[in-house]
């Protein structure tokens, strides 16, 4: 997941990529970090925690300069270690590098090995130095960035959208599936680029479009410059972004997330109709799909749930014991709304179902009749390698599980996922051009230790670059 940010602007940018990475906090809750580069030095901040505990006026006020990148992270290659922090930051010949990375490498072992052939030397578990390690060797036989992506892009397999930093030169490029979201915006005095158009609302910046799959922009003082360096036959993006990791009121790759949770919630209805008092979401990625199902079924949305919001995703929480006591914390019922009452409880995705269970024995508790359990996926039924921490088939509660045995044991009166075709009828997109692998086995790259018989992704590598004008 991660979210990731880089700005050019005149005005400078420290505070921006301050509250750019804060509209990015729902996507890594472990560690934060900024690096900004002015006159020749390399100014950089970074450590385990949430924003606001990373960050303060001061530290802010000692990164200078006009180009910088951030990162907050949501671990899944590397452990929860204080030196897997990004950004990652390098000399190389008298020049200053970082990197940011959101997404995995599936061939992150073979590279490493790969590397350390030739004497790399890693100093992390994260495959982001992987690509960092590609990039600067290539750096150093060439001296071209294009170069160096073109060669790293060929050599990556997996999810990956990644911007760094070379001096004052900022450079991002998307894997050429674009599973991980990366867009362009323009700021008052230069131009960013973000995981998600919330971190250019943040900044009252003007969206311009999604970076295109496979492709490598460069943001200096003179503007952007867009290089299409891989095409594919068709796109992967990540199915998840729509049904949990994007925020509501984000656009990603064309499509706004709340129309596609909403309709979401509508089909739900049509597929799983149910005679009820109440339809309540489970906060807050089950907000918009309740008031689709409501919107449909005629009954009241009412919340049976509130949210503390001083407790964090638990989804992204490292370990399955935090995720589990966080529930409690994290959402209380609201007894006058569901005593009594036969509720229609609307989530985003159920995983091990162990928060699901306590969730549902919760309501249960105070007093509710029948709880009813509707679910905007499909069963998430196997792993996912490129860039979710979804566990092992057998800690999956839907792996070699009918409804009905799910159903029951997460103790509901009843359960309905979304159907895997209504699901991607809402986006409006393609399902070619959807990576489905969390829900079908199926992946759009070769994994390792996956016997899978599925069509994989064709790549054509050539290039053309344009200037873009804005």
């Amino acid at each position: 997941m991660c979210g990731i940010v880089g700005i050019v602007d005149t005005g400078g940018v420290s505070f921006p990529l301050y509250y750019a990475l804060y509209a990015l906090q729902h996507r890594g809750q472990e560690s934060a970090g900024i690096s900004t580069f002015d006159a020749g030095t390399l100014f950089k901040h970074k450590a385990q925690g949430l924003l606001s505990e990373v960050f303060n006026r001061d530290i802010l006020e000692e990164l200078p300069g006009s180009v910088g990148i951030g990162h907050v992270r949501y671990p899944t290659t590397g452990e929860n270690r204080p030196e897997n922090t990004q950004p990652l930051n390098f000399s190389l010949k008298g020049h200053h590098f970082s990197i940011v990375h959101n997404g995995n490498l599936v061939n992150n072992n073979e590279l490493v090995a790969e590397y350390e052939e030739q004497g790399h030397i890693f100093a992390t578990t994260t495959d982001s130095e992987v690509i960092a390690a590609i990039i600067a060797r290539e750096l150093t036989l060439s001296g071209s960035i294009t170069d160096a992506v073109v060669l790293c892009m060929r050599k990556l397999q997996g999810s990956y959208s990644v911007i760094t930093m070379l001096d004052d030169t900022l450079f991002a490029f998307r894997d050429p599936l674009g599973i991980k979201p990366l867009c362009i915006g323009k700021t008052d005095n230069g131009y960013m680029v973000a995981s998600e158009s919330v971190a250019l609302d943040a900044l009252g910046a003007i969206f311009i479009r999604d970076l295109r799959p496979g492709e490598l922009i460069t943001i200096d003082a003179d503007g952007i410059s867009c290089h299409q360096i891989t095409h594919a036959s068709n796109t992967a993006f990540c199915l998840f972004e729509y049904i949990y990791f994007a925020r509501s009121d984000s656009v990603i790759d064309g499509v706004l997330v709340y129309d596609v949770r909403r309709k979401v919630g509508e089909m739900l209805h049509k597929e799983a109709p149910v005679n009820a008092d109440i339809i309540s979401p489970v906060p807050d990625s089950g907000t918009s799909l309740a008031v689709g199902y409501s919107e449909a079924s005629g009954i009241p949305f009412k919340e049976g749930l509130i949210k503390n919001r001083y407790i964090g995703r638990t989804f992204i929480m490292p370990t399955q014991k935090l995720r589990e006591n966080a529930v409690r914390m994290k959402l209380n019922p609201v007894r006058g709304h569901i005593k009594g009452k036969s509720v229609v409880l609307v989530d985003d995705s159920i995983v091990r179902g162990t928060t699901s269970r306590r969730i549902i024995e919760l309501v249960r508790e105070f007093g509710a009749r029948e709880v009813h359990f509707r679910v905007g996926s499909p069963p998430v039924a196997a792993p996912c390698y490129l860039g979710v921490d979804l566990p092992t088939r057998n800690e999956l509660i839907a792996h070699n599980r009918a409804s009905d045995e799910v159903c029951s044991c997460i103790s509901a009166d009843s359960l309905h996922h979304i159907s895997l075709k209504a699901l991607i009828e809402a986006t409006g997109i393609d399902m070619a051009d959807f990576c489905t692998g969390c829900l079908t086995g199926c992946y759009p790259v070769a994994i390792p230790h996956e016997d899978s018989e599925c069509r994989h992704v064709d790549f054509i590598h050539g290039s053309y670059q344009t200037r873009l004008d804005f």
